[in-house]
C-alpha cells in the first residue's frame, strides 16, 4: 500500500508540475492571439475566407512579439528595464517573488536564494526545508512542507545555525517529501558535503511554527 501511495503521489506531483505551466502557456497565448486579432485582420481581407489565416498571423505576430521582447531582454538595456520593471511594478503584486523565485529553481537556477532546500534543526530533529527568504541579521525565514503534499506546510523563522542550505536540486527535495522521505539519506549526505557535519548536536530549544497550517 505504501508504494501504491508513493507511486500515486510521485505521479501526481510531475503531472501537476507539467500540466500547470502548459495550461498556464497556452491560455496566455490564446489570450495574446485574441488581442492582435484586431490587427491583422485587414490583411486577413485580402485572402481567402476558407484559409484560417486571421488565426496564423495572429499566433506569427504574438510569437514574433515574444521573440523580440526575448532578444531585447538580453540586452543591457533590456536587462535594467526588467530590474525596474520587477522592483517596481511585478514586486507588488502578492505572491510574484515566491512564485518567480519558484519557477526559477524548477527550472535550474540555482543564483536565486528563495525556494533553496535545506534542513532545518526543528527540536531534536533535522527536517526536509526550502529557504523563503534571509533576514538581515542572518536568520531564515524557511517552509517546512507536510507529507505528503510539498505545497501545504508550516512557516518557521530560525537561527542562521539551525539552518542547513543543500547543494542539491529543487525537485529532489521534493521528490524525497512526496515520498513520505524516501531519499532523505541523499540530502543529509549533501548537508555533510556542505561543510555541515551531520552528526553534530541538535538544538533542544522548542521552535514554535509562525503558521501551523498553510497552503499554497
Amino acid at each position: 500500500m505504501r508504494k501504491v501511495l508513493s507511486f500515486a503521489a510521485r505521479a501526481l506531483l510531475s503531472g501537476f508540475l507539467i500540466v500547470v505551466p502548459v495550461y498556464l502557456t497556452v491560455l496566455l497565448l490564446l489570450k495574446g492571439m485574441k488581442a492582435v486579432a484586431g490587427v491583422v485582420h485587414p490583411l486577413t481581407v485580402l485572402l481567402p475566407d476558407w484559409l484560417p489565416m486571421e488565426g496564423l498571423l495572429s499566433l506569427l505576430l504574438v510569437l514574433a512579439i515574444c521573440f523580440l521582447i526575448g532578444v531585447a531582454a538580453t540586452t543591457r538595456t533590456g536587462r535594467v528595464l526588467g530590474d525596474r520593471l520587477q522592483s517596481k511594478l511585478f514586486a507588488r503584486i502578492p505572491g510574484y517573488a515566491v512564485m518567480r523565485s519558484l519557477t526559477r529553481q524548477f527550472s535550474g537556477d540555482s543564483h536565486d536564494s528563495a525556494w533553496k532546500p535545506a534542513l532545518a534543526e526543528i527540536e531534536d530533529a533535522l527536517v526536509p526545508a526550502f529557504i523563503i527568504e534571509e533576514f538581515e541579521d542572518g536568520r531564515y525565514t524557511v517552509f517546512v512542507p507536510s507529507i505528503p503534499t510539498p505545497l501545504a506546510g508550516a512557516i518557521y523563522i530560525l537561527q542562521r545555525t539551525r539552518v542547513h542550505p543543500l547543494d542539491v536540486p529543487l525537485t529532489q527535495a521534493l521528490q524525497v517529501v512526496s515520498q513520505w522521505g524516501s531519499g532523505a539519506k541523499r540530502l543529509e549526505l549533501a548537508m555533510a558535503k556542505g561543510g555541515d557535519p551531520a552528526t553534530r548536536g541538535i538544538g533542544t530549544a522548542p521552535v514554535e511554527p509562525l503558521a501551523s497550517n498553510l497552503s499554497l
